[in-house]
């Protein structure tokens, strides 16, 4: 049962899931009832949570999975960044869901204050994540990053901005491995930095900048029963 109490006030959490499948990159969107509107995954914070404890839990909420990689990026307080008419309209649609949940008018009025976010971009596997709906969900689907359905509140600029800090941070921590399987193919790799970067890359060039990090273990050859030419897989070197 919600305790307004056992939270603190007025931060929340915003948090952009993204997976990688068919040289897309998508990002976990659930849909309100009764509402043509999507929003990020989000939560509050307890009092006896650290942030990143916060942001993991609301993570497993929506996934199903714990081991993730998290990464805070930005806090956003925007002024209007509040909506009190979609708030309004939530209140009276989802009475029901709201009861249920032990809220009480006092308890909405908490919810319906000025909130300052604190962005969380999390980098999954996409085939190991079961989306998950909470009592006011329609649907938690996976959007593409380029054809994002209406977002509440300031979520499309939260979900621009992780864009941006994930392409500044792609060579430097080399966080886009994250969003690939255990074992993959150089060309997988390839799609995957074409896909964030919105660029093209030549083949050769890509390969020896990746080669040359010596951080990925060679393994057997990947045999699908083509005609052409078997891709070897890779992994992440083990450290010792």
């Amino acid at each position: 049962m919600f305790q307004k109490g056992d939270y603190i006030e007025q931060v929340s959490i915003d948090c952009v899931i993204l997976g990688f499948h068919n040289k897309q990159l998508k990002v976990l969107l659930p849909k309100l009832k009764a509402l043509n509107i999507w929003t990020l995954p989000g939560g509050f914070i307890r009092q006896t949570d650290s942030l990143e404890e916060a942001a993991l839990r609301i993570l497993a909420d929506r996934t199903a999975i714990r081991d993730i990689y998290l990464e805070q990026f930005m806090v956003f307080g925007s002024l209007e960044r509040s909506s009190p008419k979609l708030m309004k309209s939530l209140e009276e649609i989802h009475k029901e869901s709201i009861a249920e949940a032990g809220l009480v008018e006092a308890d909405f009025a908490w919810l319906q204050r000025r909130f300052i976010s604190i962005g969380y971009y999390a980098l999954v596997d996409i085939h190991k994540v079961v989306p998950l709906c909470s009592e006011l969900d329609e649907t938690c689907e996976w959007y593409d990053i380029n054809e994002l359905p209406p977002l509440a509140f300031d979520h499309a600029d939260i979900v621009t901005k992780a864009i941006e800090h994930i392409r500044l941070m792609l060579n430097h921590k080399l966080i886009g491995f994250n969003l690939l399987p255990e074992t993959f193919t150089m060309k997988e790799v390839q799609d995957l930095y074409e896909t964030i970067l919105d660029r093209p890359f030549r083949r050769n060039n890509f390969q020896k900048m990746i080669l040359d990090l010596d951080i990925l273990e060679r393994l057997e050859k990947k045999f699908t029963g083509a005609a052409n030419k078997a891709p070897f897989l890779y992994r992440f070197k083990k450290m010792s």
